[in-house]
C-alpha cells in the first residue's frame, strides 16, 4: 500500500534522508509521487539520493545541508519550504551515544539532546502550524523501541527519545480534529550504518533485525490509518508485549556493554 499523495502531498519534508531509515522514507515516499525535500549534514550523499529519486521516480526534489544539532536549524528549512506545499514531516535525524553513562562527554550528551529533542520540537512546530491551517497532512516522528523503559548503556539517548513519543503522542490528540495525522515510529533493530557504529553482528543478534524497507513500509501504512503509533516487525511487538522491562533491559546491558560500542552514531 504506498501513502496516499493527496493527503500527505505534494511535498514532504524527510530529516535525516542521507542514510538508513531516513533515506528509506525519502524512496518510499517518492515512490508514491512525492516531492521530498531532504535535510542531513552530509550534502553529497542528499545530492546523490536526489539525483537517484528524479531517475527512478521522476519526482522533484530540493536538498537542505543543515546540522539540525544546530539551534538555528529552523530558520534555514523554513526558508527553502516556504513556497512550497508541505503535506508530511518525517523527523527522522537522531544521534545515538552509547557507552557508561558517567564516563560520557557532558558537552557531547547535551549535543545529542539538541538534536533528539529541540530539532523535533522545531519542526513539529513549524510544519504542524503550516498543517493545521492546511487542514491535512502528516507527521511522521522518529524514536526507539523500548525508550520510555530506559535503556541500560544508552541511558540519554533513550531519554531523549522517550521525550518523541510522549510529544508525538500528544500531537496525536491535539491534531487529529485539523485533519493532521501524527505517528510516532518505534523502531527496533534495523540494517542500518548505525549497527556497525556500536560493533553490533546482525545475524548474533538476539532479535533479527528488519529492513529499512520493511520497518517504513509499516511506518507509513500506520500514518495513513493515522495510528498514534507504529512497533515495526512482529517480534518487537510481541516482545514489547510479552517481554517485563527489566528483562529488557538486562538483555540491552549485556548486548551494550562492548568496548566497540563507546562512540557516537548519528544519521
Amino acid at each position: 500500500m504506498r501513502v496516499s499523495a493527496d493527503q500527505f502531498g505534494p511535498w514532504a519534508v524527510v530529516t535525516g534522508a542521507s542514510s538508513g531509515i531516513g533515506r528509506e522514507f525519502a524512496h518510499q515516499l517518492a515512490a508514491a509521487g512525492i516531492n521530498v525535500v531532504l535535510v542531513a549534514r552530509r550534502l553529497a550523499m542528499l545530492e546523490d539520493l536526489a539525483a537517484t529519486l528524479a531517475e527512478h521516480y521522476d519526482v522533484g526534489s530540493r536538498v537542505i545541508d543543515v546540522d539540525l544539532a544546530d539551534p538555528g536549524m529552523l530558520t534555514p528549512i523554513a526558508e527553502a519550504t516556504n513556497d512550497l506545499d508541505v503535506g508530511l514531516l518525517v523527523s527522522k535525524a537522531g544521534a545515538l551515544l552509547p557507552g557508561p553513562f558517567v564516563d560520557s562527554d557532558l558537552q557531547a550528551q547535551r549535543a545529542v539532546l539538541r538534536l533528539n529533542t529541540a530539532a523535533h520540537l522545531g519542526l513539529s512546530h513549524h510544519f504542524g502550524g503550516r498543517l493545521a491551517r492546511r487542514g491535512r497532512g502528516g507527521i511522521v516522528l522518529v524514536s526507539a523501541l523500548g525508550a520510555i523503559h530506559g535503556v541500560p548503556y544508552l541511558a540519554h539517548t533513550a531519554a531523549t527519545k522517550a521525550y518523541v513519543a510522549s510529544l508525538g503522542a500528544g500531537l496525536h490528540g491535539e491534531l487529529a480534529k485539523h485533519g493532521v495525522h501524527v505517528t510516532v515510529l518505534h523502531p527496533g533493530p534495523t540494517r542500518t550504518p548505525a549497527l556497525a557504529e556500536f560493533g553490533l553482528d546482525p545475524d548474533k543478534m538476539p532479535i533479527p533485525p528488519m529492513a529499512p524497507h520493511d520497518c517504513v513500509r509499516e511506518a507509513l501504512r500506520a500514518l495513513e490509518r493515522n495510528r498514534a503509533r507504529c512497533i515495526p516487525g512482529r517480534i518487537n511487538r510481541v516482545t514489547t508485549a510479552l517481554v517485563p522491562p527489566a528483562l529488557t533491559r538486562s538483555m540491552m546491558s549485556r548486548m551494550l556493554l562492548r568496548p566497540a560500542t563507546v562512540g557516537a552514531a548519528a544519521e
